[in-house]
Order: structure tokens, then C-alpha cells, then sequence
């Protein structure tokens, strides 16, 4: 049974938090607003649905616990255009069976039973994937990009200092400079809600194949049991009602609940909670901030909301996200770890960068079971002796 405390912490407003809302906007801009510019999503229920989740995770955890777009299904919208039919139906999908494994506490076995060599694998393995991309953002006018990434590395110096708010205004300034034009829009947004129409046989197909089971992986992996075990590294028993079993019924509902009325499909996120802990954010302040800004946004009228967002210039936006993933990627257990846990490690973080988190997960619980044999069999006294 699931009970949601009154824990975490006390919402503070000051300019750190307001500072740590800011720092993920590094994954949230750019794939939002590619996918507002290919797919025929209205940005209005897009923008609401990511501010009503938002909000709500700020009032029931009362930790910077993020919400992202789903990776896996974003970059299936960029690459291969799927209707948005097809995209709500993966949604309700995906919220469905997080809301099951939730609900029963499938999902907290599950964790319990991960070693944390393997965790401190997955962590390394996304951390290096969302480098690269950083990378790639930066990649788009790099004299922005690494101008802005020194900043902020300077910035590291002074923590008081509201690192991503200096960072996120130098860089429009730099990039009206030097005439960076910013994320841009192709196009013109869809006006309205444009709620999506009901899906056709072929686009249930699709979605299940293409969408659900790829991002399925990715957000059991990522956004349930990273985003928990993470949250209890930054705030230790502040983080204990931020359990696997709660992640994963907060996405399946808010999928489920918002995804038919235009909302992209939406989960929380290791990265996102690493950039919101690393710029600052310490309560529910800055995800509920956020939201209320994400609100503002969505109802203003014409286009406002999307000309606001894409005047980032997108290689700021990448320094944001690198810094974040280098926090994500460098955790505690990284180093902690035995030297004979290091091949575990290597073939996680391995796999994950090159297929996904979840083919990451098997790997290294393979190469752990490996390890383990071989322990036993190099100690006096073989398979009797527990290896370290």
C-alpha cells in the first residue's frame, strides 16, 4: 500500500532554487521544442501537461525531482515521425504498466535486487550518453557553448552564486551578440489544444513496437530506479518516501491522466535530478517554480511561449547539460567500488551507451554473476567462501 508522506524538505524560495529549476532545461528545451516542431503537437496542452506534473511532483515529494520528456519516444518523433495518435497511444501505454508495477511494488523487488556495481555502471553509462549529447548541443556554435561552460565552471567557485541564472542570461546575451539565433522553430506551432484523435489499429502496432517498448526499458532503468536511488545520495532519509514503487505510479499516472488531452509521454529522470541538485535546488521549490513558470508560458497568448524558450541559444543550453551529466556520470560508488567490480562497471556503462540503459541493466548483472564465479573458484576452500 502506497502512503504519501509529508516528507522532504520545507519549500525555501530564494535565488538558488530559482537557479536549480533552471538547471534542466538542457534536456527539456531541446526536446520539446524539436518535437513541437515536427510532430503537429500544440505547444499549449504540451506546455500545461509538463507544468501539471511538474507541480504535482513538487507538492508530493517536495524534492527537485524532475520531469522530462520520454528519450526514447522523443527521438523516434525526431527520426522517424510518428502521428500524434501514435504518440498518445504509447503514453497511456507506458503509463499503464508503470502504474501496475507501482501499484503492486513489483518495481521496489526489482530494485532491491540490482548490486551497486551494476547501479554505478548505469549511472556512468548515462552520464556519458547525455555528455554526448551536451556535446552535440555545444557542437552548434562552440565559441557560445565553451564561453559558457568556462563560466559556469568558474561559477563552481562561488556556490552561492545562482549558477544557472548567470549561465541561461549570458549565454542570450552572448548569442544576440555574436548572432546565435537561439533552439529556433520550424514552422508554425499548432494553435489551440488539437487534442489528439483516436488511434487506428496500425498506429496501436506502431506505438507498442516502436515506442513503448524502447522507452519502457529506458524508464524503468533511468527515471524509476536511478531517480530513486539518486534522490537518497543527495538527501538521505529526507529522500525515503522517493522509493521506485512511488516514481513509477506518479509517471504511469500522469501519463494516463494527461497524455489523451495533448501532453507529450512524460517520466522523471537521473539526469534531470543530478542538473536541478547541481544548480542549486534543494526542496520542491524548483520543480514547483518551474511548473508554474511552464503554466504562465502555455497560456500566453500567440507564440509567445515558444519564441520565449527557443531565444536560448542551444550551445548554452548544452554547457547546462554537460555540467550535469559529468555529476550524474562521477557518483560515489563509482570510486567506492572494489577493483574487481571495475569490469561490471566498464560493461554496463558500456552497453548502455551503446544500446539503452535497460540492455545495460542485463549486461551487467551478467558480468556481476561472472565476477562472483570467479571469485568463488580463486579463494581457498572454492564455492564455500562468500566473495567480497
Amino acid at each position: 500500500m502506497l502512503i504519501w508522506e509529508a516528507t522532504g524538505e520545507r519549500f525555501v524560495f530564494n535565488l538558488r532554487e530559482v537557479s536549480g529549476a533552471l538547471g534542466d532545461l538542457g534536456t527539456l528545451l531541446p526536446l520539446t521544442l524539436g518535437i513541437l516542431a515536427v510532430s503537429g503537437h500544440a505547444p499549449t496542452p504540451v506546455l500545461l501537461g509538463f507544468a501539471a506534473f511538474y507541480v504535482v511532483t513538487a507538492l508530493v515529494y517536495r524534492l527537485p525531482i524532475p520531469v522530462q520528456p520520454m528519450k526514447a519516444v522523443a527521438a523516434v518523433i525526431l527520426t522517424a515521425g510518428v502521428p500524434v495518435a501514435g504518440v498518445a497511444a504509447s503514453g497511456v501505454m507506458i503509463g499503464a504498466v508503470l502504474l501496475l508495477l507501482g501499484a503492486t511494488g513489483w518495481i521496489d523487488r526489482v530494485a532491491r535486487s540490482v548490486p551497486r556495481s551494476v547501479l554505478a555502471g548505469l549511472q556512468l553509462g548515462l552520464g556519458l550518453a547525455l555528455g554526448l549529447f551536451a556535446a552535440r548541443l555545444i557542437g552548434h556554435a562552440p565559441a557560445t557553448g565553451l564561453a559558457i561552460l568556462g563560466l559556469l565552471i568558474g561559477l563552481q567557485f562561488a556556490p552561492r552564486l545562482p549558477a544557472a541564472i548567470i549561465a541561461l542570461a549570458a549565454a542570450i546575451l552572448l548569442g544576440w551578440a555574436i548572432g546565435d539565433p537561439g533552439l529556433g522553430f520550424v514552422g508554425d506551432p499548432v494553435e489551440g489544444f488539437a487534442l489528439p484523435a483516436w488511434p487506428s489499429a496500425a498506429d496501436l502496432a506502431t506505438s507498442f513496437t516502436v515506442l513503448t517498448l524502447p522507452q519502457l526499458s529506458l524508464t524503468l532503468s533511468n527515471a524509476v530506479l536511478l531517480t530513486a536511488l539518486l534522490a537518497g545520495d543527495y538527501f538521505g532519509t529526507k529522500a525515503e518516501h522517493v522509493t521506485p514503487a512511488r516514481l513509477s505510479v506518479t509517471s504511469g499516472l500522469a501519463n494516463l491522466l494527461l497524455v489523451p488531452f495533448g501532453a507529450l509521454p512524460m517520466c522523471h529522470g537521473a539526469g534531470g535530478l543530478a542538473a536541478h541538485h547541481r544548480f542549486g535546488a534543494r526542496s520542491g521549490t524548483a520543480p514547483l517554480l518551474l511548473g508554474l513558470a511552464l503554466a504562465a508560458l502555455a497560456l500566453a497568448p500567440g507564440r509567445i511561449a515558444v519564441d520565449l524558450l527557443s531565444a536560448v541559444p542551444v550551445a548554452g543550453l548544452g554547457a547546462l547539460l554537460l555540467v550535469a551529466a559529468a555529476e550524474l556520470a562521477l557518483s560515489r560508488r563509482l570510486f567506492d567500488g572494489k577493483p574487481s567490480c571495475l569490469p561490471v562497471i566498464a560493461a554496463t556503462a558500456g552497453v548502455t551507451l551503446w544500446i539503452d540503459p535497460f540492455w545495460g541493466l542485463l549486461a551487467g548483472c551478467g558480468a556481476e554473476l561472472v565476477r562472483v564465479a570467479v571469485l568463488r573458484r580463486l579463494r581457498p576452500g572454492g564455492a564455500g567462501r562468500q566473495p567480497e
